[in-house]
């Protein structure tokens, strides 16, 4: 990866590779008892965190003596009854439908993942017997003229009896160019041993690993590829669907219109007959039911409520809570503000740290002036106030129902309910006057 970070904890699609290979197997346990372990050993400083903080148990490899040794490594105190499932950090497009019947395969005899591909170079063959089962798998070195013929390769991801793992792992040498002990030698010593070895063939993506940034970068397009159809055949449209990207838990109801450029980030919902607009950017969003974004529109830990438009332009910050039916327009911000139903910020504006009632209307250029220097101070605006243009609400400050504020006014003092509140001077006029003018050469 010609990176400081491990191979592992680069981003596909707004995760780690490896907390998708994680979130595998926890979708696994869902309906069957069991343990992740995970073994770790470059970068492990880094690495670990993750593994914790999705409650699996980590084991260190100190030496990296390869992929037999790491599996040896993860069941060193683990008992015989049950199965063993082996998966890779770095290949995270297999999911729990290609995984349950390998393991349904694999209750009494080692199974094998395969792929059928159009070009094997580089990979191991699966070689199997009249049977159907797998006899060996032949690398590609050691590979005879008709072996390198077959399109049929090793995935690496094996299941079977833990007790079967445990017979043959102490068997393994090293005895190889890298002096690694590899757990494709498993396969021969089962057949050797009497046992026999299942092969289940999987599409070939399930078993694509990710060794440099190219590979990462078309990983990226399939598993965007494979959400962008998901998403669609649950009931949305996507005008453009190269152009939507899907970078975490994303959900959008019937109906729901995404345009071109769109970019979904972390966990977003978006309700049934919504529409968001071109070159939108949502993150931890949760959207209702006949919203409008309009286009270029920013959220970011956000909810805003059913029939409410925002945009364009407008972002949307942590701690915002628009109602129904409320307006954000265009150059609009919003920061830590709940507003109440049916009110409008509708033109440059700046609200943060603010509760604001229902049906209140908010002029263009009103700021919320939220911060002394070392402290952030509440704004509370009453129902059906209104708040006029170039109004600065120097916070803490509360404006009561039905109150108006006359446009350039600081408010500096609490304003009570149906009051008008004016801080602007006087108007000045002369008459006559003369403007300066450039003196002719």
């Amino acid at each position: 990866m010609r990176s400081a970070l491990p191979k592992v904890m680069h981003d596909l699609a707004g995760a780690p590779l490896l907390s998708h290979v994680i979130s595998t197997s926890q979708a696994l346990l869902t309906d069957r008892p069991g343990h992740i372990i995970v073994v770790t050993g470059h970068g492990r400083e880094i690495v670990d965190p993750l593994v914790s903080q999705a409650g699996c148990r980590i084991v260190h490899q100190e030496a990296q003596l390869g992929t037999g040794h790491a599996v040896q490594m993860a069941l060193a105190d683990v008992a015989r009854e049950g199965q063993t499932l082996v998966l890779y950090g770095d290949v995270p497009l297999v999911t729990p439908e290609h995984l349950k019947p390998l393991l349904e395969i694999s209750q009494h005899d080692l199974a094998v993942l395969t792929a059928c591909v159009d070009d094997p170079t580089g990979y191991g063959r699966i070689i199997r017997g009249t049977d159907g089962a797998i006899q060996r798998i032949v690398e590609q070195r050691d590979a005879t003229e008709s072996e390198r013929a077959i399109s049929e390769i090793n995935s690496g991801i094996y299941a079977g009896p833990t007790a079967r793992f445990l017979d043959v792992l102490p068997q393994l040498t090293n005895d190889n160019a890298q002096s690694e002990y590899y757990l494709t030698d498993c396969v021969a010593l089962t057949v050797a041993n009497g046992g026999r070895v299942e092969g289940l063939v999987a599409p070939s993506e399930v078993t694509m690993g990710v060794n440099d940034r190219a590979q990462l970068a078309e990983m990226n397009t399939r598993i965007q590829d494979r959400r962008r159809i998901e998403a669609m055949q649950n009931g949305a449209t996507l005008l453009d669907p190269s152009t939507v990207y899907f970078n975490g838990s994303v959900r959008l109801h019937e109906d729901v219109i995404v345009e071109p450029n769109v970019t979904f980030n972390g966990s977003v919902e978006v309700g049934a007959n919504s529409r968001v607009g071109f070159g939108s950017h949502l993150t931890d969003t949760c959207i209702a039911s006949d919203v409008t974004i309009k286009p270029y529109s920013v959220i970011e830990s956000g909810t805003v409520g059913e029939g409410a438009i925002v945009g364009p332009f407008a972002r949307i910050r942590p701690g915002t809570e628009l109602g129904p039916k409320t307006h954000l327009g265009n150059f609009c911000e919003t920061k830590n503000a709940v507003v109440g139903e049916g009110s409008k910020i509708n033109h440059l504006t700046y609200i943060g740290d603010a509760v604001i009632g229902r049906e209140t209307n908010i002029g263009a250029g009103t700021i919320t002036c939220n911060y002394d220097g070392a402290h952030k101070h509440l704004t509370t605006l009453g129902d059906q106030v209104f708040i006029g243009s170039n109004t600065s609400l120097v916070a803490p400050v509360t404006v009561g129902d039905g109150a108006t504020t006359g446009a350039g006014s600081v408010i500096t003092r609490d304003v009570e309910p149906n009051a008008l509140a004016l801080t602007r001077p006087s108007q000045i006029e002369k008459s006559n006057f003369k403007r300066p003018s450039k003196r002719k050469e």
